[in-house]
């Protein structure tokens, strides 16, 4: 089963920045292409940011310029870069293959932006 392991949220206030990592288990890692995701409560989860098996990037309209994902084949991780946050990046974020192909989903991590 594949497992996800999410960190790095927190409290921040506007304009800061932090990063997300998510750690991966259970999967032939390099053969997805992989996203981060976010939920807020009463709405669905949607996609954030997307990276390819070959590095290529997808971004959500309102986080282009903002944020960064990238991948560590390695390691089996994939790090979000989120900078000049605003309080509606506030939720939890999750990681999943992109599209999602997996039914098991980690904790999240919260991300509250707020002064």
């Amino acid at each position: 089963q594949v497992q996800f392991v999410e960190s790095g949220g927190g409290l921040v206030q506007p304009g800061g920045s932090l990063r997300l990592s998510c750690a991966t288990s259970g999967s032939n890692f390099s053969a997805y292409a992989w996203g981060w995701y976010r939920q807020v409560p009463g709405k669905e989860r949607d996609i954030v940011a997307g990276i390819t098996r070959g590095g290529r990037f997808h971004y959500q309209d309102s986080v282009k310029g903002r944020f960064a994902i990238s991948r560590d084949n390695n390691k089996n991780t994939i790090d979000l870069q989120m900078s000049s946050l605003t309080p509606e990046d506030t939720a939890v974020y999750y990681c999943n293959a992109w599209p999602v192909a997996f039914d098991s989903w980690g904790q999240g991590t919260q991300v509250t932006v707020s002064s």
